[in-house]
């Protein structure tokens, strides 16, 4: 038997910096807290279902899984209402 070496190719990721740097941003200021929770939605704007007459033709579904960005922006956003909730003790259903 032969031992064959099989060398991994890296993967052009352009949009890696900017993901890391989202993943990194601290929040330790309410007012950018509460900027954030109201610039991020907490739920995709693009979902939508077309009735006709009361009843539902077709459904939209969610665009924004495709942002390359997604899970990033949900997890700051996340981090801002966690913030605003346990350090200023803030009601946050507000932002949901």
């Amino acid at each position: 038997m032969t031992a064959r070496m099989y060398t991994t190719v890296p993967k052009f990721q352009p949009l890696k910096p900017l993901q890391q740097w989202l993943d990194h941003i601290e929040i330790n200021n309410p007012k950018l807290a509460r900027f954030l929770c109201q610039l991020i939605p907490s739920q995709c704007p693009f979902e939508r279902d077309i009735t006709f007459f009361g009843h539902i033709l077709f459904h939209i579904p969610p665009m924004c899984k495709l942002n390359p960005l997604y899970d990033e922006l949900i997890g700051l956003r996340f981090r801002a209402l966690c913030y605003l909730a346990d350090i200023c003790g803030e009601d946050v259903t507000s932002y949901c």
